[in-house]
């Protein structure tokens, strides 16, 4: 698989000048990590679960999860169980490249039986989601998933959400954070990325953010988002990828606010009607939320709309001037250090300070290509689209 895999191979040599590069579910974890892009959430309910994961594929969904947890009633999870399960052998036998898929589980034991259920159909599987994580919930989930990669002999990996009240009350903040970081640097091998749980921080304190705000906006929200990078996310190699929140709206509601979307790179061609359309759709908050996400260092983002997934990953497109900058300073000539001007003339480039943010760049740049110099978000956004958003 990979980004924009969907579209015409002629669309893609038009938009990119480095086109994304393929992964499947056996390539590295760092290159699985960096790839997640738009992980789109699905109820284990749905009755046409199988059809609906191949669906997805023809809308440029590469990672998905399959909810167990809070998007299903308490009294519908055995049945949900079961339809994960049957839906799961479905696919298995339709032969068909599928998403990276994940399981999001509510207890440890899930994770063994459901994979011994699974039998053959669990090779399907690239791991599991473990909610409300702290360092005392999530061992034995992180021993649970070692058991059962054992069992299948298939390598499985963990998606810890950070979500907990213990996380968020900033009495326990800081020891809950020392106990995540403990416990993901044992198990760092199975670790692929962090998921951070907002709903459940807001929920907290009675708080929902409405369309025309960002995560960014509720401050003690922020606050949880910074101290999780802080500690968790740092670039000298004790850091994970660390994905962004969820985006709760997808419908048209009533604005309090000027839309957010500023117009001048809307002014040509059918360009000003997908602002419009963007705009209707609340679509306008995500986007200023998944270029907040990225300026804080978070990559991908927990979707539960199949309309977010394209802004996601036309975001995550790294531009032509991001990636010469990222050559510059990597150029093993330039090992020692020093400071250079960017060639497109606008900024200072200093070696070892700007070294980090390159290197991730450049692998942001090999999960989601380099847009050609006059390619911008708004092509990314309208190209092979019937229309902007559903």
């Amino acid at each position: 698989m990979r980004h924009f895999g969907h579209i015409p191979a002629g669309m893609r040599r038009d938009l990119f000048h480095r086109e994304p590069e393929f992964f499947d579910a056996d390539s590295p974890a760092a290159t699985l990590s960096a790839a997640l892009g738009a992980t789109l959430y699905s109820p284990a309910t749905r009755p046409r679960l199988a059809d609906d994961v191949l669906k997805q594929i023809g809308r440029g969904v590469v990672s998905m999860v399959l909810c167990l947890e809070d998007s299903i009633d308490d009294a519908e999870v055995e049945g949900a169980e079961e339809n994960l399960v049957r839906q799961l052998v479905d696919l298995a036998g339709r032969g068909r490249d599928l998403p990276l898929l994940f399981v999001r589980v509510r207890e440890p034991g899930q994770i063994p039986d459901l994979v011994r259920r699974l039998g053959d159909a669990a090779r399907l599987l690239s791991g599991f989601v473990l909610p409300k994580f702290t360092e005392e919930r999530g061992v034995p989930f992180l021993e649970a998933l070692t058991a059962a990669e054992a069992t299948s002999g298939r390598r499985l990996f963990a998606m810890p959400v950070l979500e907990s009240p213990e996380l968020l009350h900033l009495e326990t903040r800081a020891e809950t954070l020392r106990g995540i970081s403990r416990t993901v640097d044992k198990y760092r091998d199975r670790v692929l990325a962090l998921r951070l749980g907002v709903t459940d921080f807001c929920s907290a304190y009675g708080l929902r953010r409405a369309p025309d705000m960002t995560a960014y906006d509720v401050q003690i929200v922020a606050g949880v988002i910074g101290d999780v990078v802080n500690v968790l996310g740092r670039s000298d190699g004790t850091g994970f990828t660390i994905t962004g929140p969820v985006w709760e709206y997808f419908r048209v509601q009533e604005r309090m606010f000027k839309p957010q979307l500023r117009r001048s790179p809307f002014l040509e061609g059918r360009a000003e009607e997908l602002r419009t359309a963007l705009i209707e759709h609340d679509m306008d908050g995500l986007l200023r939320e998944i270029g907040l996400d990225r300026a804080n260092g978070l990559l991908g983002k927990t979707c539960i709309h199949p309309s977010h997934v394209l802004p996601v990953h036309a975001l995550s497109v790294v531009s032509h001037e991001e990636f010469g900058d990222a050559q510059d300073i990597l150029r093993p000539e330039r090992g020692g250090g020093g400071v250079l001007r960017s060639a497109y003339t606008n900024k200072m480039n200093e070696v070892k300070p700007h070294r980090a943010w390159a290197e991730r760049t450049l692998q942001r740049a090999a999960a989601f290509g380099v847009a050609r110099e006059d390619v911008g978000f708004v092509e990314l956004l309208t190209v092979g689209l019937a229309g902007p958003v559903e």
